[in-house]
């Protein structure tokens, strides 16, 4: 959610800081602003207002604002709604801050500290300012430190002092940080993304600690003012990679790349013909000892553990559960020591998965994270962690991250199998065979990207679009409904085919698009019945069929898109390709901001 960048140094700070927020604008927010320190020990300059950055940069245009020391936001409304008030930074007295997360206590400390009629704004971000301009008598630490055990929530917070030019300071409480020194100077924000422009060394704030970004550096001190190390990170994805590269979204580029960068994931996992998973410290007996695996995630990481589910208990036999990480510790969890936990989130700061995973560790849980970003709260707080290659996902709408998270998963099931004697050699070749076409069977799709765009052409002007499957082809629908609603607005329906006729085909009108993934052998001919019970309603169906399968019908349908034939189970990695291209050519040609949807967020840091 809300974007926060700081950078001080020898150039001009608002130029970086404004093109930061542009950077991530990805992560959703409705304000933004920024504020520059003052050399002459004045008040900081602040300007700030709702709507997008573009609009941000008129106004500091404007007003001519200059500094090389300075703070940026983009929010996304909580508390108060949005308005130029409500916008970040906030300044109470000598302090200004800008602040993502939840402080859940904020009303107590109004009430504590006095401040009913002393606030400008509706936000529990101003309150914060408010009680570090109560505690700040010239000691930016002493000021943070009894601020920061003050509040209840999660907080990620930079700081200007109006005294102290040319020095940011910064702490947090679960929502990130990421510092990097400049050969400038130093730069600090929410996401790594607006660093690798300046640098691939970087590292992650841990929490409670304050660190101080000036010219010459930065420093790090634990609460007690004790000076900390740094765990320097290294960027390990192309910098180019941040960019559109010529297409006109990002959500074109990233579903192009995927070929790319689900065979990074694949590859060197793969060690004479084997998935190893050596280099992540998992062991087998991670992997056989368990009883129950339990996945927990949110959205598009969700489906891919939908998919994880259904070759795990079909390949190994063992019960997998996946649930909601927002509604994971409000229904009673039962996990132990035997259930092997897999957290999946592809920034690795979804703070529902974040507690989940809390949680479940706190119950003697063996866990395993997927995450696409290293030293993600996620990843540090996982007893193990593989890291995908899917490099800046910059689009709101998921595409490589969500395949490459599949990718994992089949190499996960394939090492479980493994480590637990059940397949033989053969099996296990052909399975491994399978899994490393998948890059060149997704170039199969792409090249065919003007048949799918096509079928995208046949449902612009659709209120609904249904889609039916069963099984594997079901899961990777919820995902694909996802997609269209996401980007496109229009509403979109998954339904296990089987259920139709449980009460949904009364949904279905003359002319509703219904989207129809027949692609697992051994249900072809109920699927393909399911199919003919919309088709006789009147239904519009588009059906997506592996291979060349029922020649004979192809006048029944409206539209056959003939996926790539590959094993039953790997299906749904064409599959997905192609509903990510239909979602994407609806929503352009409607002429909509693909990459950022109405209402979305990238990154959901808050509860």
């Amino acid at each position: 959610m809300c974007g926060i960048i700081g950078y001080v140094g020898k150039k001009e700070a608002s130029k970086i800081l404004l093109d930061a927020l542009e950077l991530l604008e990805y992560r959703g927010y409705d304000s933004a602003g920024i504020a520059l320190s003052a050399e002459d020990k004045s008040s900081c300059k602040l300007i700030k207002c709702a709507g997008r950055v573009s609009d941000l940069r008129k106004r500091c245009k404007e007003a001519d604002v200059t500094g090389d020391c300075g703070i940026g936001h983009t929010r996304w409304a909580t508390h108060g709604g949005v308005c130029d008030e409500n916008a970040h930074p906030h300044r109470f007295g000598k302090v200004t801050i800008i602040h993502n997360g939840i402080i859940e206590n904020y009303g107590e400390l109004i009430e504590k500290y006095g401040l009913e009629q002393k606030l400008y704004s509706q936000t529990d971000s101003e309150v914060v300012a408010a009680v570090l301009s109560h505690f700040y008598e010239g000691d930016p630490y002493a000021a943070i430190r009894k601020t920061v055990l003050k509040l209840k929530g999660t907080f990620a917070l930079a700081i200007l002092f109006d005294d102290i030019p040319g020095k940011i300071f910064a702490v947090r409480n679960v929502s990130p940080i990421v510092a990097a020194s400049t050969r400038d100077g130093a730069i600090l924000s929410s996401d790594v993304a607006a660093i690798v422009p300046f640098t691939s060394q970087y590292f992650v704030v841990p929490e409670f600690h304050v660190i101080c970004l000036s010219k010459e550096g930065i420093e790090m001190f634990d609460l007690s003012g004790d000076k900390a190390n740094i765990d320097w990170l290294t960027v390990d994805w192309d910098v180019s990679r941040s960019d559109k590269g010529g297409y006109p979204f990002y959500m074109e580029k990233e579903i192009m790349e995927q070929p790319q960068v689900v065979g990074d994931t694949i590859l060197p996992r793969i060690k004479d013909g084997k998935p190893d998973f050596t280099a992540e410290g998992i062991k087998d007996s991670t992997l056989s000892d368990c009883k129950r695996i339990c996945v927990i995630a949110c959205g598009t990481a969700m489906h891919a553990g939908l998919v994880g589910k259904s070759l795990i208990q079909a390949m190994i036999g063992i019960h997998v559960d996946v649930v909601m990480a927002s509604e994971f510790m409000y229904n009673d969890p039962v996990v132990d020591k035997d259930t092997l936990v897999i957290a999946i989130s592809q920034s690795g700061e979804t703070i529902d998965t974040l507690e989940a995973l809390k949680f479940a560790r706190k119950c003697g849980s063996p866990s395993i994270s997927i995450v696409n970003v290293k030293g993600a709260s996620i990843a540090r707080e996982s007893e193990h962690v593989i890291y995908t290659c899917a490099g800046p996902e910059i689009a709101v709408a998921s595409t490589k991250a969500y395949t490459t998270q599949l990718a994992v998963l089949y190499l996960l099931t394939a090492r479980m199998a493994m480590a637990r004697g059940l397949w033989n050699d053969e099996k296990l070749n052909a399975y491994m065979k399978e899994l490393m076409r998948v890059p060149d069977v997704m170039r199969e799709v792409i090249a065919r990207k003007d048949e799918i765009h096509h079928i995208a052409d046949t449902m612009l002007n659709a209120k609904d679009v249904f889609m039916i499957g069963r099984g594997l082809d079901y899961s990777i629908l919820l995902e694909g409904s996802l997609k269209l609603k996401e980007v496109s607005y229009i509403h979109s329906e998954a339904y296990a085919s089987g259920e139709l006729k449980h009460g949904t085909i009364a949904l279905i009108t003359e002319e509703t698009p219904v989207i129809a993934v027949v692609t697992q052998d051994k249900l072809k001919s109920k699927e393909l019945s399911n199919i003919n019970e919309v088709q006789s309603r009147g239904a519009k169906v588009i059906l997506l069929i592996k291979g060349e399968e029922i020649p004979e019908q192809e006048k029944i349908w409206n539209s056959i898109f003939r996926l790539p034939v590959m094993a039953d189970e790997f299906m749904v990695m064409p599959a997905s390709v192609v509903l990510q291209l239909i979602a994407y050519y609806v929503s352009a040609d409607k002429g909509l901001d693909v990459d950022k949807p109405r209402n979305l967020a990238k990154v959901v840091t808050v509860e």
